[in-house]
């Protein structure tokens, strides 16, 4: 086992050996790594999580965060990976490992999680571009595993059908459980048969998918499919989480059951700040970081506290900036503030004085945050 302060956060890794490698696609693989019997309390996990691996690219040490595709009662893990560029780190790691060689990977962590519910009758609606399919796979062979009478949509986006990942496991996983699975395919730079499933999934598209897909429920003739939809899983780059989200919550869907997933760094908020706040100036901030005291001052409250501190050029860990991926957690220690949106802490947590700097305004003139929490 190693220890790594990454994300601001003790991480522990171990030594695990390739099983598998597979080519998917011309820019995508797949790896899944061998546990041993020592290790397999430490790489429980829940669908929807992901691991972290460490490795040599460019002559520099990194760790790349991937999503798994296994679920949990398969009792392995395998991941879906992307290479961006031919000189990225994910190129390398395709050309350097081979099956039966070692890498360092975390335990898994993440809270892209649901609660399973074996017993309910549940209608789970699924939004993937790309890469973006890996933890909501990982997701929906869990569901239909353990919840016989949840029904499940996938809506699947991708520039072609050349770049589409994971279609033969996808439509076997439709074959098997047809009468609780569907799965539809976009693409956005090639012509389709039917121009419906030509283009990007975004709020125009949601509104179609409303109405001609989820709208006669052959389980309720007074309502929609879309009415009886519990939770919304949505994963893929920012712009695309932020319009769906929002197209979701319009159309009806609470913030609460709409959980995404980020796999890039994102700046926006997710969903627009509907509050305004008295203006404070000069908020002082002091944080603890790797067992480090900061001291600084903010012009004001008009923008978040992670922003500012970044701005000024402060160590703070973060990923997604968007209340997401939970490098930023903190403690709140002295002081108030305002946490606009939280997709990722739990209320006990909240309870206990945690927050997302990311996400949160200053609402005293003096805030004391510890980001230490190992």
């Amino acid at each position: 086992m190693e220890q790594h302060i990454y994300k601001g956060k003790l991480t522990q890794f171990h030594r695990l050996k390739i099983a598998k490698k597979e080519e998917l696609t011309k820019n995508t693989f797949s790896l899944e790594f061998e546990i041993p019997e020592h290790l397999k309390e430490n790489f429980k996990f829940e669908a929807g999580q992901f691991v972290s691996i460490k490795f040599q690219a460019n002559g520099r040490e990194v760790i790349n965060d991937y999503s798994m595709t296994s679920a949990p009662y398969e009792q392995k893990i395998a991941l879906g990976i992307k290479i961006n560029s031919p000189e990225g780190a994910a190129a390398q790691l395709s050309a350097d490992y081979q099956e039966g060689d070692s890498l360092w990977v975390s335990e898994p962590a993440g809270r892209f999680t649901l609660i399973s519910k074996p017993s309910e009758f549940r209608t789970i609606v699924g939004f993937a571009a790309g890469i973006g399919i890996t933890p909501i796979l990982s997701h929906f062979k869990n569901i239909l595993h353990n919840e016989p009478r949840t029904r499940l949509f996938l809506f699947f986006g991708n520039t072609s059908s050349e770049d589409l990942i994971f279609r033969n496991e996808l439509d076997e996983l439709a074959r098997k459980y047809n009468d609780r699975l569907q799965v539809f395919y976009f693409y956005s730079r090639e012509k389709t048969s039917n121009s419906f499933f030509h283009g990007r999934l975004d709020d125009k598209k949601l509104s179609l998918i409303i109405n001609q897909i989820l709208h006669l429920d052959d389980t309720d003739e007074e309502s929609t499919i879309w009415d009886a939809v519990d939770e919304v899983l949505i994963c893929g780059k920012g712009e695309m989480i932020k319009t769906l989200a929002n197209a979701c919550y319009h159309h009806g869907i609470p913030k609460k059951n709409i959980h995404f997933e980020l796999f890039e760094e994102f700046n926006d908020d997710i969903y627009p700040v509907e509050k305004d706040f008295p203006l404070i100036e000069n908020v002082k901030v002091e944080f603890n970081l790797l067992g480090r005291t900061y001291d600084t001052t903010l012009p004001d409250n008009k923008e978040k506290i992670l922003q500012q501190l970044l701005i000024q050029k402060f160590p703070v860990p973060y990923s997604c900036k968007s209340g997401i991926c939970g490098s930023c957690e903190c403690i709140l220690e002295e002081g108030e503030v305002e946490l606009l949106e939280n997709e990722y802490l739990t209320e006990k947590e909240e309870g206990k004085g945690h927050i997302l700097a990311c996400m949160s305004i200053a609402k005293s003139r003096k805030i004391k945050l510890n980001f230490d929490l190992s």
